[in-house]
């Protein structure tokens, strides 16, 4: 992971020799508007970031960046419809962890491949979740609920927005890699999960930063750690479950720009560069840690390591714990 996203001192290095083939891009791209496909419904987090990425490209561009939201079947959809349209840098996927890394493990057949379908372009930005418990539950840390969880096996459960999704693979790769024995709960989204844990109903949930800070701060969650491999800028109070104990520890949520396979490399580097402008322009960074989200621009081949990576990752996982999609 840090050597795919995270070195941002090096990134206008290993940018520099994209950047140099735009006098080889073919004819003056962009001459016509570019669709940006979202994979989810309009307000979530995805069409936030998109619409954020797709303002400052359409106003560099001197062209419109159009927000295409088309949810459906897991983010399936809209990334079908991208890694099939014409591969000439005017249809592009704002996808991410679910659509290029956690689907393409978890469902067989996809109506896509995301390794060869797909030109990665750029990361845009990284969350990690958050460890958090009911207040009333005797622990103050990661290791105070390792102790608990392995004392009573099978007393604690965790909630879910989903099966498959990643508060369940995080809770299943912390159950794998504590030995402790927790039980799933899933629930019909995120919002129900949360109400679930502020209620008492369950115990553990790992939660989306931007959903959990709120209730941390009142008194209602209780945070724990973070999952990301170092402490998040938008909360760096708070450890990591790797530092607290669990080395190796990582699942992020992630949100990245690809495009379909075969695009002129002309196109993918003028595309880059400008998202990197874009992410790393200095009003963008900070809508972006106002949501507890960092950002985190990249190179296309870091993108694409860290995609393979992700999906060799999860699909061990999944295989392991016999995790079935809904």
């Amino acid at each position: 992971m840090e050597d795919a996203i995270s070195r941002l001192p090096l990134l206008l290095a290993l940018c520099a020799p994209a950047c140099a083939c735009f006098a080889a891009a073919p004819g003056d791209y962009p001459t016509r508007p570019i669709r940006l496909l979202v994979p989810y419904p309009a307000g979530g987090s995805f069409d936030v970031f998109a619409r954020v990425v797709a303002q400052k490209l359409g106003a560099s561009f001197g062209r419109p960046v159009v927000v295409d939201n088309r949810g459906g079947a897991s983010g399936i959809i809209a990334a079908e419809l991208a890694a099939h349209a014409a591969p000439d840098g005017y249809t592009l996927l704002f996808g991410g962890a679910g659509t290029l890394s956690i689907q393409p493990a978890l469902t067989p057949h996809l109506p896509y491949d995301a390794m060869k379908d797909f030109a990665p372009v750029s990361m845009v930005a990284t969350a990690p979740h958050i460890l958090v418990t009911h207040p009333a539950l005797p622990v103050k840390n990661v290791q105070e609920l390792i102790a608990l969880a392995r004392a009573k096996p099978g007393s604690l459960n965790y909630a879910s927005g989903g099966s498959g999704g990643p508060p369940h693979l995080a809770a299943e790769q912390f159950r794998f890699m504590t030995g402790t024995d927790i039980v799933h709960v899933p629930y019909n989204g995120g919002a129900q999960a949360t109400t679930a844990t502020v209620g008492g109903q369950v115990q553990i949930y790992f939660s989306s930063m931007a959903s959990a800070l709120p209730l941390i701060k009142d008194g209602r969650l209780r945070g724990l750690a973070v999952t990301g491999a170092r402490r998040t800028a938008a909360a760096p109070e708070f450890p990591t479950i790797a530092e607290s104990g669990v080395p190796g520890y990582e699942l992020l949520t992630w949100f990245a720009v690809v495009a379909p396979a075969a695009t002129p490399q002309t196109v993918i580097a003028r595309l880059n560069a400008e998202i990197v402008n874009a992410v790393e322009a200095a009003d963008t960074r900070k809508r972006f840690l106002d949501l507890a989200t960092d950002p985190a621009s990249s190179t296309p081949a870091a993108l694409a390591a860290f995609i393979r990576s992700e999906i060799e990752k999860w699909s061990q996982l999944i295989r392991s714990a016999g995790i079935k999609g809904e």
